[in-house]
């Protein structure tokens, strides 16, 4: 997570609680020539676009105060989806069982990039995931990303 992502997090994580929904990330990036600010609420009855007005509304005079980002920037209010992007060890914890599909940076010893299978465990330097019913270890380092998968 970059410093204005942490900063960014720290600044709004209470009030959004506080209105009653989770901070579930929080995603600074630059796409092509535009910067986005792209933040991810949860809630048990899921998310829909009066929420996200709700929260945008909240929070933008806070980051405007604020004033962490330099560039002009696009805020963007969303619910992180069916298919969850894992960064977290909350959001690892709150998956073991599930169904997961993880991307390497490169070929592991197996000739293999990804992997689906059952999150069994993870600690700081590796996942534990089942996968065509036997574990595997695979390490955290070198993992691009974890995501949830639904099965339309």
């Amino acid at each position: 997570m970059s410093k204005i992502e942490e900063k960014v997090e720290s600044l709004i994580k209470d009030k959004i609680e506080h209105i009653g929904y989770e901070l579930y990330d929080v995603e600074y990036v630059k796409e092509g020539k535009d910067y986005y600010l792209r933040i991810f609420i949860d809630s048990p009855n899921g998310i829909d676009l009066n929420d996200c007005e709700k929260v945008n509304n909240e929070i933008n005079d806070l980051l405007d105060e604020a004033d962490y980002i330099k560039e002009a920037y696009f805020l963007e209010v969303s619910s992180p989806g069916v298919e969850r992007v894992l960064k977290k060890d909350k959001h690892l914890e709150a998956n073991i069982g599930t169904e997961v599909n993880v991307k390497l940076f490169k070929k592991d010893d197996s000739g293999k990039k990804e992997y689906k299978g059952i999150l069994k465990n993870f600690d700081k330097e590796k996942i534990i995931l089942e996968v065509e019913g036997k574990n595997i270890d695979i390490e955290r380092k070198n993992i691009s990303q974890i995501k949830t998968v639904y099965n339309w």
